[in-house]
């Protein structure tokens, strides 16, 4: 493979990175298929043998950037999280109703099931419209939506009724998400692993600030009714969730705003403006302007390839990141919003609002400590083998103090302690953040992923897949849910 003869001036964007190795055109200047295909088995070389490969060096991003990413990370969890945050809230309106104990696995399956296979149709149509623009439309999108959940908070629906429009709000919410965190990610990833590392933060921040918001407001109105101690009739919940409801409305419009002010930011109109431009007149036929790259695929048909040609090549960084969220959803919420506090003064809502904000802090603790050099690990084998190591956390789970079908032999659990069931969701969150964003940060570095070769265009696709196998993790985990909740809690989980 012989270098490719670049032209004089680089284009705004190529000037930021080093001069590269490129693949040889044809007399047309289209890359034969064959000239990209890379043997698969990089993964056994020497890592100080791939220390010669010649990387591509992203420049120094503002604080600004980070920042304003940092928000649209928020945005991009932010209905997952309220969805879940909710659920003592969803399940105080389904009392009596035989679909209350298996609502939990419901709304997870539903949603990462619509989130999986809409973000599916998003990745392979990144490069059809702008990123900003999809952007803009799904905040406000889901801002619209959540609104909805806050109008539900005064109105008393049927059980029935009320079941279907929270899972229906649910799959739109996931829809308009996932177009969301495809653009957002693709954006991201064009800035750095270090602005990467700011989006996957946000969406660990996000949470920390609805829980906290729930805890209080839970505590708040607890106090007020005078109920710290016992369970009253689900007043508590509704206020709690109208609290963080609307909060959380208020903030998706300001995220709104905050991708306005990206783009018209120097920065962006330097490195992802010119990108989408460039993909514009390609798609409506102006083959004769030229384009910021000469490397990207011509067709959307060399895009899909290109997606299947990155896909295999980043499969341990894929694996890692999808297994972080089959065991995180297997068991959290359905299994873990199960275990009752063993002190009897301790308010059920009380204690379940309180882990999940246990659980968010160490996510987000997990997701900042990648923003230190000296604890960032980019060797795929190795984050695989922390993503399948966070398997032991299901049996500890399963000794906890678990809600169980009367009918079943009743047994002490093992951890008979609301201390140590509150550490264990610490570092189970604390995993979650830190090996997820590893995979997030390194799948799409040119500096740190070899296997990319140093293929700048192919940046943004690599993020985007790792991304799509993140939510695949999440719909597994969420269907592995059914199962743990029937084999523990003894419960039918398709009874209606």
């Amino acid at each position: 493979m012989h270098e490719r003869h670049r032209p004089a001036t680089d284009t705004s964007i190529d000037a930021h990175y080093k001069t590269i190795p490129q693949a040889p055109e044809d007399d047309e200047g289209v890359i034969p298929s064959a000239a990209i295909e890379e043997p698969l088995d990089i993964e056994d070389a020497d890592e100080a043998s791939l220390a010669g490969i010649q990387h591509a060096h992203p420049p120094p991003v503002p604080s600004r950037i980070r920042w304003i990413h940092f928000l649209l990370g928020c945005a991009v969890l932010l209905p997952w999280n309220v969805m879940i945050t909710a659920t003592p809230y969803f399940i105080s309106r389904l009392e009596g109703s035989p679909l209350r104990s298996t609502f939990s696995s419901w709304l997870s399956t539903s949603f990462t099931f619509a989130n999986f296979f809409v973000l599916a149709y998003a990745t392979t149509t990144a490069k059809k419209a702008s990123s900003a623009k999809r952007v803009w439309w799904s905040t406000l999108c889901l801002a619209f939506l959540t609104f909805l959940l806050t109008l539900s908070t005064y109105v008393h629906l049927p059980t029935g009724v009320f079941f279907a429009f929270v899972l229906l709000n649910g799959i739109a919410q996931a829809t308009a998400g996932s177009f969301l965190q495809t653009s957002v990610v693709a954006i991201a990833s064009l800035f750095g692993p270090g602005v990467m590392q700011a989006v996957m933060s946000g969406q660990a921040a996000v949470a920390i600030v609805v829980s906290s918001v729930q805890v209080v407001s839970a505590a708040t109105s607890l106090h007020a009714s005078g109920e710290l101690g016992i369970a009253n009739d689900g007043l508590a919940e509704e206020k709690s969730a109208w609290a963080f409801f609307g909060l959380s409305t208020i903030f998706l419009v300001v995220c709104a705003g905050a991708n306005v002010l990206l783009t018209r930011t120097p920065e962006y109109q330097a490195i992802v403006a010119p990108l989408d431009q460039s993909w514009t007149r390609r798609l409506s036929g102006e083959f004769n302007e030229p384009l910021v790259s000469q490397e990207v695929p011509a067709t959307l048909a060399d895009t899909k390839s290109q997606i299947l040609r990155i896909a295999r090549k980043n499969a341990l960084y894929e694996f890692a990141v999808a297994y972080v969220f089959v065991v995180t959803l297997s068991v959290f919420p359905p299994l873990t919003i199960s275990v009752q506090p063993t002190n009897p003064t301790i308010h059920p809502l009380l204690f379940s609002s309180v882990h999940f904000l246990v659980f968010n802090i160490g996510d987000f603790t997990g997701r900042y400590l990648c923003s230190i050099p000296r604890l960032l690990i980019w060797s795929a084998k190795r984050l695989a083998m922390l993503s399948a190591a966070r398997t032991l956390f299901i049996p500890l789970f399963l000794a906890c103090n678990i809600t169980r079908d009367p009918s079943l032999p009743s047994t002490p659990p093992l951890i008979n302690s609301d201390l140590l069931f509150m550490l264990t969701m610490l570092l189970f969150g604390l995993g979650n953040g830190y090996v997820s964003s590893l995979c997030m940060m390194a799948a799409g570095s040119l500096e740190h992923n070899p296997r990319l070769k140093g293929w700048k265009e192919d940046v943004d696709i690599a993020a985007t897949v790792a991304s799509f196998f993140l939510v695949g993790g999440l719909v597994t985990g969420s269907m592995m849910s059914f199962a743990v909740r029937a084999a523990v809690c003894g419960c039918n989980p398709f009874r209606t």
